[in-house]
């Protein structure tokens, strides 16, 4: 393609999105109450899809998961382009808690999220997808799914959550090559219909013990960790020493998913801050909820370098955990394995891993005053640097796979703490650089993800004598993923991902922290995307008192 032709491309890609963009735009409403955020659709292909759905208006109003039986789309058989989960969810005004909502075709997960709380009097509805191309196989089977959507439906909690969901399968155009997708995907479940696993402590394992296939030649772990319980705000926990007299939970600031095999470290995880839309103060959450609450991303482990490990035709242990977990994140994961459809067994070796467990370092500089007043700081901080590689001698030559990862943890918490003030200043940072290169008989390719998720967040309260007050909240919560991808030191493909999530606002309450009320309640989302394709999309979202204020796209894409 001539710089000419590729300008033209890239123009009327640009003059599309900015259309889809409007188009999307026009479905939020200024001065609606109703659950709003930047975030993008998934990007579909030119061909026009075959629609498979799930399930309609299946309504959540209990603890039983919902069944319904998974058909493969006979007028598209695979390969497909493309394979998009959308789903619907909607809940009626009253009062709810947030709900966690999955959905498992078999026993694999293909949605993981939260719901949003509603008003008294504003109900709420949303759309989330999830692009599935590399779960392809999965869906080539009739199989039984389920959506577990556990709601409590009462007197005191009277809002119904209803939801839809279907698949699409986008047919590849002529003479196109399929993707690249899993050959084999094996979930990581409580069973053969799904379901999450509870990791309470440390020790506490998602796990399975398996023989694979001889001929794997790379493989992937896609791994969800959900704090919940006593681990939701796990970002504001202290040592436990400390945790009566900070008023905090225990068990440090810090939490990070471990991947083994076979009990040796082979992986590292970090745990994303999410928080629920009725986490800390709901009103922050209303309209816009906070980075990915309503749809998990899951974090992916490149497990390559044990390929030829895994290919000896033994039984070997893989196992998920969470550091420091304390009562309980939950979990779900999905090993995805590439295959040498030229090669029934394949041998090589792992050559090196300096990969060992975490040792958080914490330090605690509190001090209590005479009169009993407390201030002072909580520092955790948490950090890996090391190598896996491993070769294995596939039917196109050896291929060596180094997995080099620098993941630098930090979380610094100020106190301060009387009879009638208390506040608590956390600025919490994560940062992970990968670089995974692969040498093979085309060359060497290198793989480069940088990620970053800073979470600033303040809350203060001042209590009135007789038990009153208010808290002021402010939240800054932040998502950037950039990638570029090189073949033999020049660079082939880049990607951009920025989701930023800024909201604030004051509660009152009564004595006994009965919440009577709120002001100064605002917040924003700005989200943009960009790759080397020419796909650019940007979207900005502000809020006041509780309702959509303004829509701005496009800015940033010229």
């Amino acid at each position: 393609m001539t710089t000419s032709q590729f300008s033209k491309s890239a123009a009327t890609l640009f003059s599309l999105l900015v259309l889809l963009s409007a188009i999307a735009a026009a479905q939020l409403q200024i001065g609606s109450g109703n659950t709003a955020f930047a975030d993008p659709n998934v990007p579909r292909p030119k061909t026009t899809p075959c629609v498979v759905t799930l399930y309609q208006h299946f309504e959540f109003a209990d603890f039983n998961p919902k069944s319904f039986t998974y058909t493969p789309p006979a007028a598209c058989p695979g390969p497909w382009a493309k394979v998009i989960l959308q789903a619907n969810f909607s809940i009626n005004e009253g009062r709810q808690f947030d709900r966690t909502a999955n959905i498992w075709i078999g026993p694999t997960n293909i949605y993981f999220g939260t719901t949003a709380e509603p008003s008294h009097n504003v109900s709420r509805h949303w759309h989330v997808e999830r692009d599935l191309t590399d779960y392809s196989s999965i869906f080539t089977v009739t199989q039984a799914g389920t959506v577990d959507l556990g709601n409590l439906v009462n007197s005191t909690y009277t809002s119904i959550l209803h939801g839809s969901a279907d698949i699409l399968f986008f047919p590849l155009e002529q003479n196109q090559l399929p993707p690249r997708t899993a050959d084999q995907v094996i979930a990581f479940s409580s069973g053969p219909t799904g379901g999450t696993v509870g990791l309470n402590t440390t020790t506490d394992l998602l796990e399975q013990t398996l023989t694979l296939p001889t001929n794997i030649t790379d493989l992937y772990f896609d791994v969800f960790a959900q704090s919940q319980s006593n681990d939701e705000f796990w970002y504001t926990c202290v040592p436990n020493d400390v945790a009566g007299e900070l008023q905090s939970c225990g068990g440090t600031a810090f939490r990070e998913s471990e991947v083994t095999i076979d009990g040796t470290p082979a992986g590292v995880a970090p745990v994303y801050p999410w928080i629920y839309t009725g986490g800390i103060d709901p009103y922050l959450w209303r309209p816009i909820p906070g980075v990915q609450t309503m749809n998990f991303l899951p974090y992916r482990v490149n497990l390559s370098p044990f390929a030829s490990l895994l290919d000896d035709g033994q039984v070997h242990t893989i196992a998920l955990s969470v550091f420091n977990a304390d009562s309980y994140f939950s979990a779900t994961a999905s090993l995805l394995l590439y295959l040498d459809s030229s090669a029934t067994k394949l041998s090589g070796a792992v050559t090196e891993n300096t990969l060992s467990v975490p040792v958080p370092d914490v330090i605690e500089n509190i001090h209590t005053a005479s009169n009993g007043n407390i201030a002072g700081t909580v520092n955790t901080k948490s950090a890996h640097n090391f190598q896996i590689s491993g070769y294995v001698n596939t039917s196109l030559g050896p291929v060596t796979t180094t997995v080099a990862q620098n993941i630098d943890f930090s979380n610094d918490q100020y106190f301060k703490v009387t009879p009638s003030f208390y506040e608590q200043d956390i600025n919490q940072g994560t940062t992970i650089h990968s670089v995974v290169t692969t040498h093979n008989a085309s060359g060497s390719f290198t793989n480069i993800v940088n990620q970053t998720w800073p979470l600033k967040l303040n809350i203060t309260l001042l209590f009135n004598p007789d038990g009153s007050g208010s808290q002021a909240t402010t939240v800054n919560q932040y998502y950037e993923r950039d990638q570029e991808d090189r073949h033999n030191g020049q660079a082939i493909s880049f990607s951009l991902i920025q989701n930023r999530v800024t909201p604030t606002d004051t509660l009152d309450f009564a004595p006994g922290f009965v919440i009577t009320g709120n002001t100064n309640q605002s917040s924003a989302q700005n989200y943009f995307s960009s790759n080397s394709s020419g796909y650019c999309y940007s979207r900005s979202i502000t809020a006041s008192t509780g309702v959509l204020t303004s829509v701005t796209n496009g800015r940033g894409c010229d």
